[in-house]
């Protein structure tokens, strides 16, 4: 690496971590001020810092594949997460959420079920959720940042005593990384957070028009054009892909075809099935709930919600698809001579360009870029998981009166045990993809019955909420351990062919079990008490069936009126998606030149921006400050 390069990336470092210890001192006043920032951060701040926290280096690796191997289209394998849940949080979520005025969401389903046995289950049970989601994310990234730091950088960091090995390279490069974040994140809370990840913002947004305006100036529309097809810039897709590579690149193909994908159509439709119960059922127990809880009010939850989308995904895919424009021409012509080409190639295509192709000075722009990429997202989830210890578990159930000071060492302690079991977790894995399918459709799997149910139906229970979301994680947990243990399993049995099967057609049998949990638990065990109904359905206010609650409190106050919004709110998330699909898509169009197609798809965006004007916007501008 070039001292040029490896100086930026140092002082790069070298003031994220003194940022976020200087600012750090503001954390100590208390729980609020450590995990919320007091709820005194500006809304543009937070919703800059949610940005920065979902551009992360692991999900940037895995992007820079699909889209490369995929095309266009591979965006709506962006849908499995769904990322278009952020539709439904700038919607309506964010101010059903943010009206409940609490510190986590396990805390907030107490005001949704309440505080007998049945609340304390349901409470429980998405704090041990929350907990797990964070650690398997911090084995995610512990992946991720490994890969990459072994293919960026040339020192080998393998830590071995005679004949046994400790460490390999990937993992301690790993733990360096993770260390010098996590201190950072664990002196100074939401404050230190916040802060470091607007500079990591801008430092990655300059990085992707770096990248972007290198491949416009130096690589020609004939270069790029003659290594992909009509089919891979086609954004529109049948039940089965066609071909997306010509002959040449037919080892590109085979690759397509072994990956399980194929049937396209079924991933898509499987992705929307899920995607529209997961968006509905909210934000996972993470950063992002955090982010919106933190803001200062109900508008300022949804303008920090619309801000985040706004921001995101031009500059990110700026870096992505210059990336993917100097991966087609220096690699795929080599990459497609290798006969035994697998997705652990496409990996590492992000790290073997930086290395290779980017020139001194952007380089280590870039690396700095996607060191924050990872820290940003690494902080968030540092400081979302341990609220949930504390907040949840250890004040609600062990020491409830004690001074701030002591909470605070508490929560000091409980970020190095869920930072310690992720980087744990992260020794037992050895793929990205693997991780990001398990989390994405799994895990968060067995997440969306019970939280979908918990907006728009009545009857629905603390119980049923627990043995729901219970369900669900047992049959996610099984399946990380199918996975992990495919090669172990005869052929023709059923533990193979469930352990080979993609986990995304997993997730109707999780939600399955998860629906069947939460239904028994619910009729099994008496209704929620109505006053905890009329607090929660008068102050949060969500559409669904409702109707006893709502005859209740209409014969208490005959001025009180219902949500009847969910069709508006609909067709504005399908704008939405629309919307956030085509700044994806737009700076793709850009850089592989299809000059016709930008232009369309900026046609799209401003269309839909003005449509929302008037239809989200001027709505959300007559909430209360």
């Amino acid at each position: 690496m070039n001292i040029i390069d490896l100086s930026i990336i140092i002082c790069y470092v070298l003031l994220t971590v003194g940022v976020g210890i200087g600012i750090s001192k503001k954390a100590s006043k208390g729980l609020d001020y450590y995990f919320l920032g007091g709820k005194s951060i500006k809304w543009y701040y937070l919703g800059l810092s949610n940005g920065s926290g979902m551009f992360d280096i692991s999900g940037t690796a895995w992007m820079v594949g699909i889209l490369f191997l995929y095309g266009v289209k591979s965006f709506m394998f962006m849908w499995l997460w769904p990322i278009w849940n952020q539709i439904f949080i700038m919607m309506f979520l964010a101010v059903w959420i943010r009206r409940s005025n609490i510190m986590t969401g396990s805390e907030w389903i107490l005001t949704r079920f309440g505080n007998d046995r049945a609340g304390k289950a349901s409470h429980i049970i998405v704090a041990v959720f929350a907990i797990v989601s964070v650690i398997g994310f911090i084995a995610y990234f512990f992946e991720g940042i490994g890969k990459f730091m072994t293919v960026i950088l040339p020192w080998n960091l393998a830590l071995q005593l005679g004949n046994v090995s400790f460490l390999n390279s990937e993992q301690s490069y790993a733990l360096i990384i993770i260390l010098l974040t996590t201190i950072y994140t664990v002196k100074g809370g939401m404050f230190s957070v916040v802060a470091t990840e607007v500079l990591q913002y801008v430092i990655m947004v300059l990085a992707g028009i770096l990248v972007a305006g290198y491949t416009l100036i130096y690589y020609t529309d004939v270069q790029i054009t003659s290594v992909i097809s009509e089919e891979w810039k086609n954004v529109f897709f049948g039940w089965e892909l066609d071909t997306l590579w010509s002959e040449k690149y037919q080892a590109f193909n085979n690759l397509v075809d072994s990956e399980g994908y194929k049937m396209f159509g079924a991933l898509v439709g499987m992705s929307l099935f899920k995607g529209f119960f997961a968006s509905i059922a909210g934000p996972t127990p993470s950063y992002d709930l955090q982010r919106i809880l933190s803001t200062k009010s109900v508008k300022e939850a949804a303008y920090m919600s619309g801000f985040t989308n706004l921001i995101l995904f031009i500059p990110r895919y700026l870096l992505i698809g210059g990336i993917v424009v100097i991966a087609l021409v220096a690699l795929a012509p080599e990459m497609s001579t290798n006969p035994s080409l697998s997705g652990a190639d496409l990996e590492i295509l992000l790290p073997r360009v930086i290395n290779f192709y980017v020139p001194i000075g952007i380089k280590g722009l870039l690396l700095a870029g996607l060191l924050a990429a990872f820290m940003s997202t690494f902080s968030a989830f540092v400081n979302a998981g341990p609220a949930y210890i504390v907040n949840d578990i250890y004040k609600k159930y062990f020491k409830p009166t004690a001074k701030s000071e002591h909470y605070i060492k508490v929560s000091h302690i409980a970020s190095f045990v869920v930072v310690g079991l992720g980087v744990f977790m992260g020794f037992f894995t050895d793929s990205i993809n693997s991780l990001t399918l398990w989390i994405t459709s799994s895990l968060f799997g067995g997440y969306v019955a019970a939280n979908f149910l918990k907006w728009i139906w009545w009857r629905f229970n603390g119980w049923g909420y627990f043995w729901g979301m219970f369900a669900g994680l047992i049959i996610a947990s099984l399946q990380f351990v199918l996975d992990q243990n495919k090669g172990n399993f005869t052929t023709g049995t059923l533990l193979y062919d469930l352990s080979e099967l993609q986990a995304i057609y997993l997730f109707p049998i999780i939600f399955g079990f998860s629906i069947i949990g939460s239904l028994l638990g619910t009729f099994f065990s008496k209704p929620t008490d109505i006053e905890v109904l009329k607090s929660f359905y008068s102050n949060v206010r969500p559409w669904g069936w409702w109707k006893p609650v709502y005859s209740t409190l209409k014969k208490e106050d005959k001025t009180f009126e219902k949500n009847n919004d969910f069709i508006a709110d609909m067709l504005n998330c399908i704008i939405g998606i629309v919307w956030q699909s085509s700044m994806i898509v737009l700076p793709i169009f850009l850089l592989i030149r299809d000059y016709q197609k930008t232009v369309i798809s900026l046609v799209v965006f401003l269309i839909t921006s003005i449509i929302l004007k008037f239809t989200w916007l001027n709505k959300v501008k007559k909430l209360p400050d």
